[in-house]
């Protein structure tokens, strides 16, 4: 069993005369590690679940009513609604925000809170007020809406966190460029690369998955407001108003589309399950190199586990749940797409309902395997000696030394064949590859015989987005820069955001006050 930090139990005190004089057990570790887990982790793997719970009324109807002021906001303005009227719609419904929708905690809702939110309106402030809330919309285009202003939250989270992952691993590329180990392939020891070159190609490949996301939030900016049950409404609603109300980038141009598909539920998912293949590839690597046979990798104590009984442990628990939550999307994606898939093309509620719930947990799950990937990334460090021992005995710069043959004109395929003579006959003499190269090949032109060291050969390896430092480096810029960019996009996005709340919020206030004063 691992656990993340916890004193040892003590025996009976009385017992032992040194009692005493020994330290006493520490509640943010144990005899073997000296901190707690990473307060990150800790809140994703502990504390979240005791954690109080939301309160599901003021989550929905809050994301609700922000729809409804601004709808309520453009009837006004278009004068399909009294404005007087408007204005008292309005401020019924921030007496609700502002009391956080306390009064319908105990309204029964048979046919779903939203409309015992709408009669609750309507009950409280006269039909003539309540009962405009509704013009010119349908449930149908306030859900889809409404899916895509909560979908913002966890999908900027994802790209946040996904975003400082990428920092991490290339900070740590550049620091490690030069620290030397193997590349495996089929688990066994292939080539020399370095530490910093495996971590700028998982940056590399993550910007890769950044990039995916934030395409798959592309459907966020649109707007399917004013779309109605799916056939739009003959009130001349203004969809670019409430576009801008609510911070959307442009209106959807198609009613029966704009209802039917929740499409962007799926391409987050689908992002988001490209990415936790990644998490996943990373983290069985990273689990291997931090075995106790295998020794390149040391992790601090804040990323690993004890265990309940066996006191020497020191397990790299997080990276199994990078592996536990990494997939949740796929999961999610597969449940979503077959719901999807038995309705037809129009409003259902197959898409609208079923097929959407799965996507909140998986969002999350996703973002907690990347941020617990970040924690280990960070707390990592390498064991250069072991990792140059391995490169060594793993004869790692065969292929350098096939390549020199070439380079002195021997056919590469005669060339393959001769270094790898070469290479059974160092391991059954138990000596290093270079000893045998140099007797074997001992006519041939001295370059062909130099730099065998794998550290030498790591650094020569600088054509093909090789291994040596500039190559590692400029790979480092060029991700540092893809990953600006993409962070550029998302700062714009969320200031669009904010400057629409602040502008909804001006506006409801200005109707209001216009009531109060006339």
């Amino acid at each position: 069993m691992t656990i993340a930090s916890s004193g040892l139990v003590s025996g009976n005190a009385g017992s032992d005369p040194h009692y005493h004089s020994r330290p006493a057990p520490s509640s943010s570790g144990t005899g073997r590690l000296s901190s707690p887990v990473a307060a990150a982790a800790r809140e994703i793997l502990f504390d979240r679940d005791t954690a109080p719970a939301a309160d599901p009324v003021a989550a929905e109807l809050g994301l609700i009513s922000q729809v409804d002021r601004a709808h309520v906001v453009m009837l006004a303005e278009r004068g399909i609604v009294d404005a007087g009227r408007a204005a008292e719609l309005l401020a019924g419904i921030e007496d609700l925000r502002a009391h956080r929708f306390a009064p319908l905690h105990e309204v029964p809702a048979p046919r779903g809170r939203y409309l015992a939110y709408e009669s609750y309106l309507i009950d409280t402030l006269g039909a003539e007020v309540g009962g405009i809330l509704h013009s010119g919309r349908s449930r149908n285009d306030l859900n889809a809406t409404v899916v895509r202003l909560r979908l913002r939250e966890p999908h900027e989270r994802l790209l946040a966190e996904s975003d400082a992952l990428g920092r991490a691993l290339l900070e740590r590329a550049r620091r490690w460029a030069g620290v030397t180990m193997p590349a495996y392939t089929h688990h066994q020891p292939a080539v020399p690369i370095t530490y910093g070159h495996y971590l700028a190609g998982v940056a590399s490949a993550l910007v890769r998955d950044v990039e995916g996301l934030w395409q798959a939030g592309a459907e966020l900016d649109q707007n399917p407001l004013g779309a109605g049950a799916v056939g739009g409404t003959s009130l001349p609603v203004d969809q670019h108003r409430t576009t801008a109300l609510l911070g959307f980038a442009a209106p959807l141009a198609n009613s029966l589309h704009a209802v039917a598909s929740r499409d962007l539920v799926l391409r987050q998912l689908s992002a988001a399950t490209v990415l936790g293949v990644l998490l996943c590839r990373v983290s069985h690597d990273l689990q291997a190199w931090t075995s106790a046979e295998a020794g390149l990798l040391r992790l601090a104590d804040d990323v690993v586990g004890s265990s309940s009984m066996m006191p020497q442990k020191r397990n790299p628990f997080l990276l199994e749940h990078v592996q536990g939550r990494a997939l949740a999307p796929l999961g999610a994606f597969t449940a979503s797409a077959s719901a999807m898939a038995t309705a037809r093309f129009t409003n259902a509620i197959a898409v609208g309902t079923e097929a959407v719930a799965p996507a909140w947990s998986a969002l999350e799950a996703a973002t907690d395997a990347v941020v617990l990937l970040r924690l280990v990334v960070e707390g990592a460090e390498p064991v250069p000696e072991r990792m140059y021992e391995r490169a060594v005995d793993g004869q790692t710069a065969a292929t350098h030394l096939a390549e020199r043959l070439v380079d002195a004109g021997m056919p590469f395929r005669q060339a393959h064949h001769e270094v790898g003579a070469i290479a059974k006959e160092a391991l059954d003499a138990g000596l290093p590859l270079h000893e045998i190269a140099r007797t074997r090949l001992a006519g041939q032109p001295e370059h062909v015989l130099a730099a065998l060291d794998p550290a030498e050969v790591a650094q020569h390896a600088a054509h093909g987005g090789g291994p040596a430092r500039d190559s590692v480096l400029a790979a480092v810029t060029e991700a540092e820069t893809a990953f600006a960019r993409i962070r550029a996009a998302v700062e714009e996005r969320r200031w669009r955001w904010s400057q629409a709340e602040i502008g909804l919020d001006d506006a409801v206030r200005s109707l209001i006050d216009t009531r109060s004063t006339s």
